[in-house]
């Protein structure tokens, strides 16, 4: 067994569950914040649906994280902790994402308010990801 195909593996894998975590928390503080929204009389923000998905992207970055691995000319053991590392700070950043979207979603059901601050939150936290995807692949360029 090649140790890459675990990073690979992993890359993905980790990132995919992280963005499980993520939206599923944000999604359930969606449907709780609709529904206080709709028992006091007040319209339920659709933008709540941004907030549910908004973990999903760090799937796309696992994938990406994958291909660059499995097209890097480094040995196997590189390719395992980028993969395993990398990809567990990308699932962590979507599970975080997720949670600041819970967060929000609670918030802008309570008040109708904030909606440009939050999406500036969980932005920031999706640069983890994004950070994490472009130095993996310069440590991966770097040992090739």
């Amino acid at each position: 067994m090649n140790l890459a195909f675990i990073g690979m593996a992993a890359a993905l894998g980790l990132s995919a569950a992280g963005s499980a975590f993520g939206a599923g928390f944000a999604g359930m503080s969606s449907v709780g914040a609709w529904k206080k929204c709709y028992a006091a009389g007040k319209p339920a923000p659709f933008i709540m649906i941004a907030f549910t998905g908004a973990p999903l992207t760090q799937t796309i970055y696992g994938f990406l994280l994958m291909n660059f691995i499995n097209s890097a000319n480094c040995d196997a053991g590189m390719a395992l902790g980028v993969g395993l590392f990398g990809g567990l700070a990308i699932g962590m950043s979507a599970l975080f994402q997720g949670r600041c979207a819970a967060a929000a979603s609670d918030a802008l059901g309570a008040t109708g308010k904030g909606t440009a601050n939050y999406f500036i939150v969980i932005g920031i936290v999706e640069t983890v990801a994004l950070f994490t995807l472009v130095f993996g692949l310069l440590l991966l360029n770097s040992a090739s």
